[in-house]
C-alpha cells in the first residue's frame, strides 16, 4: 500500500537518523547511542538519496486536508536541502559554529552521563570522533580538488577551535569531560580517559590539515555572493526575502531602534549619552554577577520565574515541559548563547547554555533579554511545545522542519512581547532588550552588505562604515549593540561562515509580527493574542511563508 505524508515523513526520519546519529541523540532515541555519522562524500551522497527518492514520493502522494500543512513543508525543506547539494555546498562546509567539528562536540554533549552505562557510551563514541573528522576531512579533500573551498578566515577559524577544543591545560573540552568524570567516579576514567585521548589527538590531526593542507589554497575573500546568498536565505527561513529591500528596511528599523536606546539610556544616566550610560552599566556593582557559577544560577532563577509568571496567563505551558536547565557552555565553541532541545519522550529537558569564554564578571543589563529569548517564551517554549505534541504532528512539523526564521524569528519577537507585557520595568533591562533588538538589526545590514557586495547608504545612518569588510563590521557592530570587541568579533565572522543565518532574527521576527498585524486587522475586536500564540504554536515549525498562507491566507508581503 502506498504510505500516507505522515507516514512517509515518519519513515524517512526513521531512515535519517541512521544516516544521522546526531539527530537521533537530539531526538533521544538513538539505535546506537555511541554512533556518528559519516561526514564522508559517500555519507553525504547517501543522504541526499533519502532526500530525493522521498521528495519524489511526496509529490505524487495524496494529502489529506490535515495532511496537506506538512505536506507542503516536507516538500520544500527537501528541495531547499537537494539545492545546496547540487550546489555542491557541502564541499566547503567550514564555518566558526555549525560545522561537523562543532556538530561531533554537541552530540558528545547532549549524551547522559548519570550512570556507568552512560559514560561507556560516552566513551565508545569518543572513539569513533577520528573517524568522524576522517571522512570529513576527505570531503573537504574532494572539495580542494574540484574547486570548492571555503574561505580563509572560516578555515582559519575553525583550525584555532579545533586546538581550543584538543589542546590541554586549557582547559580543553576533552579535559573538562574527564574532570567531570572524576567527580563521580575517580577510580573510572582509566578507559575515558585514553579515549579522551585518542579523540583531542584526532580534532589535533585535524587542526593541522585545515592548517598545512587546506588554508594554503583558501580564498581571502569573505562574501559568497548574492546567488548563494539566496540559497542559504531560502534555507534558514523557508522563504526568499529580496536582499537590497530587507537591506535597506535594516537600515531604518536599526535608526529607529537606536533613537529608542537614546530616550531610555537618558532615563537611567540623564545627559550622558548612550555610549557612556553602557559603560556605567557594565561595571555597575548593583548589576554585575562575580563567577561563571553564580551566573549559572541566576540564569536558572530567572528561567523558573518567567515560567511561573506566564503559565496560565498569556500561555498554557504544559507540565512536561515547565522544566529547563542553564548550563554553562563547554569550551571550542562561538560566542553566542545557543538552546539545545528537550529529547522526543521529554525526559531531558530543553537547556540554555552559555559560552563564558573565560570570563569571570557578567554585566545583567544585556542578559535578561536573552534568558527570555533562550528560555520562555523564546526557544524552550517554541520547541519545548512543538516536541510536547509529538504525533500529532507529522516528522516535519514535529523535528525536521525546523528553521531559523520562524524559530529564531519567534524568539526575538519574544523579547519585545516581553516588553509589551511589561516585564522590562527597570530601564536598564529595557536597554538591554532594544540593544538585543539593534544587534539583530545590525546583522541584517552587515551580512546582506558583506554577502551581497551593497554599497552603504550613509544618509541613513551616519554611523554606518564607507563600505563594508569584515574589519569595518566590527566596531559598526560594537556602535550599534553595545557589545566588546571579542564578542562583536565572533559574530561577524559567524555571519561570513554562515551565509543569511544572522538576517533570520530580525525578518523572521518582522514577519511574525506582519502576520499578527495583519491577523488582528481581519478579525477586528474578536482578535485575542494569545489564541494567536496558541494556533501558531499548535503547527510546529514550518517556513515563514507557509505560516502566514496558513495564519492569513497570503505569504509574508516583506520581499
Amino acid at each position: 500500500m502506498t504510505p500516507s505524508i505522515n507516514e512517509l515523513a515518519a519513515n524517512y526520519l526513521n531512515k535519517l537518523v541512521k544516516l544521522d546519529p546526531i539527530l537521533a541523540t537530539e531526538l533521544g532515541t538513538p539505535d546506537d547511542p555511541a554512533a556518528l555519522p559519516d561526514f564522508s562524500p559517500e555519507g553525504q551522497h547517501a543522504r541526499a538519496e533519502l532526500h530525493r527518492s522521498t521528495l519524489a514520493t511526496a509529490n505524487v502522494t495524496e494529502a489529506s486536508e490535515a495532511e496537506q500543512i506538512g505536506k507542503e513543508l516536507m516538500i520544500e525543506r527537501l528541495t531547499t536541502q537537494l539545492s545546496l547539494y547540487e550546489a555542491e555546498e557541502w564541499l566547503s562546509e567550514i564555518n566558526v559554529i555549525d560545522s561537523p567539528q562543532h556538530q561531533i562536540k554537541q552530540a558528545i554533549d547532549l549524551m547522559p552521563r548519570e550512570t556507568d552505562e552512560d559514560w561507556e557510551s560516552v566513551t565508545a563514541r569518543l572513539t569513533r570522533v577520528r573517524g568522524a573528522l576522517e571522512g570529513y576531512k576527505q570531503t573537504l579533500q574532494l572539495g580542494l580538488a574540484r574547486g570548492r573551498i571555503a574561505p580563509q578566515r572560516q578555515a582559519l577559524q575553525a583550525a584555532r577551535l579545533a586546538r581550543q577544543t584538543a589542546t590541554p591545560g586549557g582547559p580543553s573540552y576533552f579535559d573538562e569531560l574527564l574532570t567531570s568524570r572524576r567527580r563521580q567516579r575517580p577510580e573510572s576514567v582509566a578507559r575515558l580517559e585514553a579515549a579522551c585521548h585518542e579523540a583531542a589527538t584526532a580534532y589535533l590531526d585535524f587542526a593541522n590539515f585545515l592548517e598545512l593542507e587546506y588554508l594554503p589554497k583558501t580564498p581571502e575573500v569573505d562574501g559568497v555572493g548574492s546567488d548563494r546568498w539566496r540559497l542559504y536565505c531560502q534555507l534558514f527561513n523557508g522563504a526568499t526575502f529580496d536582499p537590497r529591500e530587507s537591506y535597506l528596511w535594516g537600515f531604518d528599523e536599526l535608526a529607529h531602534i537606536r533613537r529608542e536606546m537614546e530616550s531610555e539610556a537618558d532615563k537611567i544616566l540623564p545627559g550622558a549619552g548612550l555610549a557612556a550610560t553602557i559603560t556605567h552599566l557594565d561595571t555597575d556593582p548593583s548589576r554585575v554577577i562575580h563567577g561563571a557559577d553564580a551566573f549559572r544560577l541566576w540564569n536558572q532563577q530567572i528561567l523558573q520565574e518567567t515560567v511561573a509568571a506566564l503559565n496560565g496567563t498569556h500561555f498554557d505551558i504544559p507540565d512536561a515541559i515547565m522544566r529547563i536547565e542553564a548550563m554553562l557552555a563547554p569550551p571550542g565553541g562561538a560566542a553566542a548563547m545557543y538552546y539545545t532541545p528537550p529529547s522526543a519522550d521529554l525526559s531531558r529537558p530543553g537547556r540554555t547554555w552559555y559560552p563564558t569564554q573565560g570570563r569571570t564578571e557578567f554585566p545583567l543589563w544585556h542578559e535578561l533579554s536573552t534568558v527570555f529569548h533562550e528560555g520562555v517564551p523564546g526557544h524552550h517554549l517554541q520547541i519545548g511545545y512543538t516536541t510536547w505534541l509529538g504525533d500529532r504532528l507529522n516528522a516535519f512539523q514535529r523535528t525536521l522542519g525546523g528553521n531559523s526564521g520562524h524559530i529564531e524569528g519567534w524568539a526575538l519577537y519574544a523579547e519585545a512581547l516581553m516588553d509589551e507585557l511589561g516585564f522590562f520595568e527597570e530601564s536598564a533591562y529595557r536597554l538591554g532588550m532594544l540593544a538585543s533588538q539593534a544587534f539583530r538589526a545590525a546583522r541584517v545590514v552587515i551580512d546582506i552588505g558583506l554577502h551581497n557586495g551593497l554599497a552603504v547608504p550613509r544618509d541613513l545612518l551616519p554611523e554606518a562604515p564607507e563600505r563594508w569588510t569584515r574589519e569595518s563590521s566590527i566596531p559598526f557592530l560594537q556602535a550599534m549593540a553595545g557589545l566588546d570587541r571579542d564578542f562583536a568579533t565572533s559574530e561577524v565572522d559567524r555571519y561570513l561562515g554562515w551565509p543569511a543565518q544572522a538576517t533570520s532574527y530580525k525578518l523572521g521576527q518582522r514577519a511574525w509580527l506582519d502576520i499578527r498585524d495583519r491577523l488582528r486587522r481581519q478579525e477586528g475586536p474578536s482578535f485575542d493574542l494569545k489564541r494567536f500564540h496558541h494556533r501558531a504554536l499548535e503547527l510546529g515549525f514550518v517556513g515563514l511563508d507557509q505560516l502566514a498562507r496558513v495564519l492569513v491566507g497570503s505569504p509574508t508581503p516583506p520581499r
